[in-house]
């Protein structure tokens, strides 16, 4: 989710020709739907299984890449802090680096024998809201920065690697919930209670939560920080139809000269090159005095020290610990990445000219999401894997829906992942850009989740009730908790961090607040938005698997499996549901 609409525009828009036209995929009242057999394809260069040839598809490939990586290296610089890690320290790229190299191989993964679309599974921010509420915990709050400096290196290492340890435990642990949903079939049912009046607190309190991380980056300078918000504006909302003049391959015709929309595919990226340059001269030039958090060789140490190759593996900050309020806390990220991703999977299939995605694909994909957060635990990246918004709104800018061309992104991501200098490069860019690209990143996740609204009847006094009471109640709640660790005393220490980390999780509390309140107060089904919700996921009954959608049959070994009659009742497998056809 993270920037989806600033990198590419309406990336929910199932109709790549309308990607500039709101409300475009919404069925006019009293319309009747059209028939799947009639779903209009998009006109694409390559559709999901077509390949391009491996030079063309590399370079696609890599263009998918660049398209992610502008929102995954954000992600450690909320994380590393609250670790207790040094702006110094090089471990940092070795968490981007782990970062990347978990996200290639769940990719690789899932769109080859998980819901087999064409997406990108990384980082996630919505992981970074338990997170911050497990490490304001008393026995994981950072010690005073004279005693940091006090430490040795060995002491500072053990420091944050004993949280890294709590932190891969309850990332690992809880994805398991996701796994069991996905591969039995269990998140069409809990599903039906998750409405949109659950999914706009919990999804907006994301970006509500983290504002105040975003002032103290942008706060090392407010010039680069507006600087770099503004021109993040520039290209993605005001250019973002500007196209420039490059040579292309096109099937069947060759070299040509087309024109290429550079600025609605890789706003955030240029955004980050420009103004980490400008920095670079006001480096250069000793306009930013030494030890300055803005100067581009404040961390340069970083860099020198990273090693050329490192191979991230299982376990490698030691072996995880498992708490039960950690657990229960990140909990909510898992949840909350499984009704995003759930949103996707529609959009992506009809944007890269795939059948509407059966129930065993859906449950495949939930499932295989689930997995790789549980890998990304056990490999101490500190943080879970979700569908990549980003990367499916360029789908639909480019036309390129193959899923080969995603293949090969996953390739190169699991190579970029073992090159320790690459990912040290990113922890050089200064915290005032890093705090301008926030400001917008945060913001469009309050947005995207407020989306939601458009399913629900703003003029019920009911609807404004709930959605007050679930945004506003957990900005009050949960910050005082964590403010306050000690006010839960009931005499069972593990009780205790338990509930203050429940209770100071905002996206936890005010998804609880809204799906409680509109499952028990009388509403009507249209009032909620049930009836429109339930036509944008048919988890249901509805979704029969009648053999035609083969976009999202196993690359190999369907003749075995369909001779396998016990394959009907695996929710998971192809064949689930099947209804043969006479």
């Amino acid at each position: 989710m993270e920037l989806n609409n600033v990198a590419i525009g309406d990336s929910h828009t199932t109709d790549p020709e309308k990607l500039n036209e709101p409300n475009s995929r919404k069925t006019p009242q009293g319309a009747e739907p059209p028939p799947k057999t009639e779903r209009s394809k998009p006109q694409l260069l390559y559709a999901i299984n077509e390949n391009p040839v491996w030079y063309l598809s590399i370079f696609l490939a890599f263009q998918h890449y660049l398209t992610m990586i502008g929102a995954i290296v954000s992600i450690p610089f909320i994380l590393t802090p609250a670790l207790c890690m040094s702006d110094e320290d090089p471990n940092r790229g070795i968490i981007i680096s782990t970062m990347i190299f978990i996200t290639g191989i769940v990719t690789y993964f899932q769109a080859t024998w998980g819901v087999r679309l064409p997406i990108v599974q990384g980082g996630t921010i919505s992981f970074l809201v338990p997170t911050l509420a497990i490490l304001a915990l008393p026995q994981w709050k950072c010690p005073a920065q004279a005693d940091l400096d006090a430490m040795s290196e060995t002491e500072r290492e053990e420091l944050w690697q004993i949280r890294m340890r709590e932190l891969s435990g309850a990332i690992a642990v809880s994805a398991m919930v996701q796994v069991v949903l996905g591969y039995t079939g269990l998140v069409g049912r809990i599903l039906k209670y998750v409405t949109p009046l659950t999914i706009v607190p919990t999804v907006s309190l994301v970006g509500l939560t983290l504002f105040e991380h975003a002032a103290d980056t942008a706060s090392k300078h407010w010039g680069i920080a507006v600087g770099t918000t503004g021109m993040l504006t520039l290209f993605s909302q005001i250019m973002c139809d500007v196209t420039i003049p490059v040579i292309a391959y096109r099937k069947g015709h060759g070299l040509e000269v087309r024109q290429f929309q550079l600025f609605r595919l890789f706003p955030v990226l240029l955004t980050i090159i420009i103004m980490w340059g400008l920095c670079g001269i006001l480096t250069a030039t000793n306009v930013f005095p030494p030890s300055h958090p803005s100067r581009t060789d404040v961390r340069l140490n970083v860099l020198t020290s990273a090693k050329w190759f490192y191979v991230p593996y299982p376990f490698q900050f030691g072996l995880p610990s498992v708490t039960l309020s950690g657990v229960l806390g990140m909990l909510a990220g898992v949840l909350a990445c499984t009704v995003e991703s759930l949103s996707y999977y529609p959009t992506v299939s009809q944007m890269s000219g795939a059948q509407p995605p059966p129930l065993h694909a859906i449950n495949r994909g939930i499932g295989t999401e689930g997995l790789g957060t549980v890998l990304a635990g056990l490999w101490g990246a500190g943080n879970g894997t979700n569908t990549f918004g980003e990367n499916v709104g360029a789908i639909g800018v480019t036309k390129i829906g193959s899923r080969r061309v995603i293949q090969w992104a996953a390739v190169i991501m699991v190579l970029q992942g073992v090159i320790g200098k690459f990912g040290a490069i990113f922890i050089l860019i200064p915290d005032s850009v890093v705090g301008g690209i926030f400001c917008v990143m945060f913001g469009m996740i309050i947005a995207f989740g407020l989306s939601t609204l458009q399913y629900v009847d703003l003029r019920s006094a009911r609807n404004l009730y709930i959605l007050g009471l679930s945004i506003f109640f957990p900005m009050v709640l949960c910050p005082w908790m964590q403010q306050n660790p000690g006010a839960i005393n009931t005499g069972n220490e593990t009780v205790d961090s338990t509930l203050t980390v429940l209770l100071g999780t905002t996206i936890l509390v005010g998804g609880f607040l809204g799906c409680f309140l509109d499952n028990i107060i009388p509403g009507t089904p249209a009032e909620r938005g049930l009836i429109e919700w339930a036509n944008e996921m048919p988890l249901g009954d509805d979704n029969v698997n009648d053999g035609t959608a083969t976009d999202f049959d196993f690359p190999y070994g369907m003749n075995a499996i369909r001779s396998w009659k016990w394959t009907y009742y695996v929710p998971f497998m192809p064949t689930y549901k099947l209804k043969k056809q006479n």
